[in-house]
C-alpha cells in the first residue's frame, strides 16, 4: 500500500491548509472502494466505515473516515491529470513491458451520466491511450464539449510512443494527430473515412488495379453464433503524403470484412492510412488490436463499474472518479489467479485477504 501513498504525494492539494483529512489517505480509501465496487462518493464513505479496521492497518486516519461530502469536495477540486499521473507511477513497471510494434489505441468514451438534462450525452468524455497487448491504460485526459481531438493529442504527449503503433478512428486521421505521433517517433494506422474525402478517394484508387499476385492476408473468427472473415491488402501511397500534406504517409490498407449471424450476411470495407508498410497479416492484427480499447476497456467499464449510470456531474468530479475506475481495472488485471474480472472485483470486496493480495501485487 505504501506505493500508492507515495505516488499520491505528487497530487497537488488545492484545499485550505487546515483541512482535516490527509489527501493521500482519502485517495487510497476512494481507490480501494472503487476497486471493490463503489460507484459514488456516498458509497466510498460507507465502504470506508465498513472497512475502517482494515484501513487502520496502514493509514493513520486521525479524523476517522471522511464523509461523503468530503470525498465529493475533494474530487471536485483536484486535477484529474495529476491523479492519473500518480497512478502512472504506480504502474510504471508494467508500462516498461511495452515493446516496439505494440499497439496503442486512442479513443474517447462519453461519461453519459455526467451531464445535465439539457446537455448532449457526449458533453463530457474521457480519452484514453490504451496498450492493447498489456491491457493497460497509459494515460487518460478529460475532454469537455467536443474537445476529444485535443485531449487525444495531449494524451499522446504524456506517453512514450517511439516504435509503437498508434491506432485511432477517423476523427484522429488528421494532420495534427499525425504530426504529434511523428514527433514522438511512433507509427500510425488511422481509419480513413469521409472526413478526409480527397485522401480516401486516392486510397480507393490505389486499390482499383491490384494484380491477382498482390499479397493479401486473411483471418476468421467464430463464436457466439457469429462467423467473421476478414481479408486485407496493403499498398504504397507513393507521393500522396506530400500531395495531401500528410507527413510520413507511406501506404494505405483495405480490409474487407464479412459477418454471418443467424444466416444473415453483412459486408463492410474499411480503409486505413499508414505511416509504415506492414504485411497484410500484421495489418490485420493491428486493426484487431485496436478494438481492445472498446472490448477490454470501455465495455468493462460499463459492465463491471456501471460507468454509464454514474451520476457524478460537478466540476472535476466526473473525470477524477473515471480515472479511479480505469486504474482499478488496471490493478485488478495484474492478479493472475483464476476467475473472471467481474468475480475478482466482487471478491475483492468480500475477501480482505484477496484484496490485500491484489494491492500488494503492485
Amino acid at each position: 500500500m505504501q506505493i500508492f501513498l507515495s505516488a499520491f504525494e505528487d497530487v497537488p492539494d488545492p484545499r485550505a491548509s487546515n483541512s482535516r483529512h490527509d489527501l493521500r489517505e482519502l485517495l487510497v480509501i476512494a481507490f480501494v472502494s472503487v476497486l471493490c465496487g463503489s460507484t459514488s462518493c456516498a458509497e466510498m464513505a460507507a465502504f470506508g466505515r465498513a472497512k475502517e479496521r482494515l484501513f487502520r492497518d496502514f493509514l493513520k486516519l486521525k479524523h476517522a473516515i471522511p464523509s461523503h461530502d468530503t470525498f465529493s469536495e475533494v474530487f471536485r477540486v483536484i486535477d484529474p491529470k495529476a491523479l492519473d499521473a500518480a497512478f502512472g507511477k504506480v504502474l510504471a513497471d508494467v508500462t516498461a513491458l511495452l515493446k516496439d510494434g505494440d499497439v496503442i489505441a486512442i479513443d474517447g468514451k462519453a461519461l453519459r451520466g455526467a451531464r445535465d438534462k439539457d446537455e448532449s450525452a457526449r458533453t463530457r468524455m474521457m480519452v484514453s491511450a490504451y496498450a492493447s497487448r498489456l491491457r493497460l491504460t497509459l494515460a487518460t485526459v478529460t475532454a469537455d464539449r467536443g474537445m476529444e481531438l485535443d485531449a487525444a493529442i495531449e494524451a499522446l504527449g504524456l506517453i512514450a510512443i517511439k516504435g509503437k503503433v498508434v491506432t485511432g478512428n477517423a476523427l484522429h486521421c488528421n494532420r495534427r494527430t499525425v504530426a504529434a505521433i511523428n514527433a514522438g517517433g511512433g507509427h500510425w494506422c488511422l481509419a480513413l473515412k469521409g472526413n478526409q474525402e480527397s485522401l480516401l478517394s486516392d486510397a480507393r484508387g490505389c486499390f482499383s488495379n491490384l494484380k491477382d499476385s498482390h499479397p493479401v492476408g486473411s483471418s476468421m473468427d467464430t463464436g457466439h453464433g457469429r462467423k467473421e472473415t476478414r481479408t486485407a491488402a496493403v499498398v504504397s501511397a507513393n507521393a500522396l503524403g506530400r500531395y495531401h500534406e500528410f507527413p510520413e504517409l507511406k501506404g494505405f490498407a483495405k480490409v474487407d470484412a464479412t459477418r454471418e449471424i443467424g444466416g444473415k450476411v453483412t459486408s463492410q470495407t474499411r480503409y486505413f492510412a499508414l505511416s509504415w508498410m506492414p504485411t497484410a497479416e500484421v495489418l490485420l492484427n493491428t486493426v484487431r488490436d485496436h478494438w481492445a480499447i472498446e472490448n477490454a476497456l470501455h465495455w468493462q467499464l460499463d459492465v463491471s463499474f456501471h460507468e454509464d449510470a454514474a451520476r457524478n456531474r460537478k466540476d472535476n468530479g466526473p473525470g477524477n472518479i473515471a480515472v479511479l475506475r480505469r486504474r482499478a481495472l488496471d490493478v485488478v488485471r495484474r492478479d493472475t489467479s483464476k476467475g473472471s474480472l467481474s468475480i475478482k472485483l466482487k471478491r475483492a470486496g468480500w475477501d480482505e485477504q484477496f484484496l490485500c493480495s491484489v494491492l500488494n501485487e503492485m
